[in-house]
């Protein structure tokens, strides 16, 4: 894993949204238009975390999902900034901020949308596995 020195010289937008909790731009990230199969993984670290079979259109300008692929690689958090309740979502396996979780998903699909950062998401398309 690299440093926080290594990862913001090598992708300032990465550092500032994984280590400092910073959000792009909406409709901007890579993956918002993404419908390619496969596994998204953490950016930073490379824990896998969302599968592409649970990434939805929400419309939001991020790429949503219902659920991540493996609940035991991400923390949620209660985060009370900027005069907002929300869930944070945490990669458990190096600590990177990735977006939140919102109670406003499909409701066939547990009712989440967990919203994340396309820069804090690498894409492994199931051609490549």
């Amino acid at each position: 894993m690299k440093t926080d020195d290594e990862l913001k010289a090598e992708n300032p937008e990465l550092y500032s949204v994984a280590r400092k909790g910073a959000t792009e731009a909406p409709f901007t990230g890579k993956y918002v238009d993404e419908h390619a199969k496969g596994m998204y993984a953490c950016a930073v670290c490379g824990a896998e975390l969302f599968s592409s079979d649970a990434k939805f259109e929400s419309g939001s300008g991020w790429p949503s999902f219902t659920e991540p692929a493996n609940l035991a690689h991400v923390e949620l958090r209660p985060d009370d900034s900027f005069g907002m309740h929300r869930t944070e979502v945490i990669c458990k396996s190096c600590g990177a901020h990735l977006g939140h979780v919102f109670d406003d998903g499909p409701a066939d699909k547990g009712g989440k949308r967990y919203c994340i950062n396309s820069v804090c998401l690498e894409l492994e398309r199931e051609e490549e596995k």
